[in-house]
């Protein structure tokens, strides 16, 4: 998040060797389950299969429903992000049932986001516009904040790709992305937030200028701590 991947990449090495030294399975899906994000935000989409086949065999072998629904969903996102969206979304409402019915409510707007997407790869935009409320609102009551920045991002892109499509919305959104992002020194989500505000001018035949990104106000977020990681 804050824009170091190969350093994040090398952590993920580091973090499974050690899970697997310890040779404990709650410490191995942990860290399964965890780094694999890693892997799918640099693309590396093998590899977190790779993972998550490895992650949802040892939950269903140990009977630990968290673990093994918190795979489901992740593997939906990658069923997403490879073109799948009618059996990601089969697999991420899966997970997310089986993962709330265990009384788990952290990581509800990172799933709930990648389900919106899913959704409005296949052209449901009323589930789309559903599912990244309940992200945003989730967000507001459970203060679990470090996916913000790609919630709003998200909502933004959803508003512009709808079949009435709200310009002004999906600027509101990215900005407020955008300063999030900034806010958490997060560069990038910063950068998608960006990309995706300049996409928007772009269409509307504004002239890009990079530096206003750097202007843009916080006024009314709140602090973020410094992340140490």
């Amino acid at each position: 998040m804050l824009g170091y991947p190969e350093a994040a990449l090398a952590d993920t090495e580091h973090a499974l060797k050690d899970a697997r030294e310890v040779g404990q399975a709650a410490t191995l899906m942990y860290a399964l389950d965890v780094i694999l994000i890693t892997h799918v935000y640099s693309g590396n989409y093998a590899a977190a299969n790779a993972q998550l086949d490895e992650v949802i065999a040892l939950a269903g072998e140990k009977g630990t429903l968290f673990w093994k629904a918190f795979g489901m969903i992740c593997q939906g996102w990658v069923l997403a992000l490879t073109g799948k969206a009618s059996f990601a979304i089969q697999m991420i409402t899966s997970g997310i049932t089986a993962f709330r019915s265990t009384g788990a409510t952290a990581w509800m707007p990172f799933h709930l986001s990648h389900l919106t997407s899913a959704y409005a790869d296949v052209g449901d935009f009323d589930d789309a516009r559903c599912c990244i409320g309940e992200a945003v609102t989730t967000i507001e009551t459970s203060k679990e904040r470090w996916f913000e920045a790609e919630v709003h991002r998200t909502a933004g892109e959803i508003a512009l790709i709808a079949p009435v499509p709200d310009a002004a919305k999906a600027e509101a959104y990215f900005d407020h992305a955008l300063a999030v992002a900034r806010a958490q020194q997060a560069k990038s989500w910063e950068l998608r937030a960006a990309m995706s505000l300049a996409r928007l001018w772009r269409d509307q035949g504004k002239r890009m200028r990079p530096a206003i990104f750097s202007r843009r106000s916080t006024a009314g977020l709140p602090r973020a701590s410094t992340p140490s990681t």
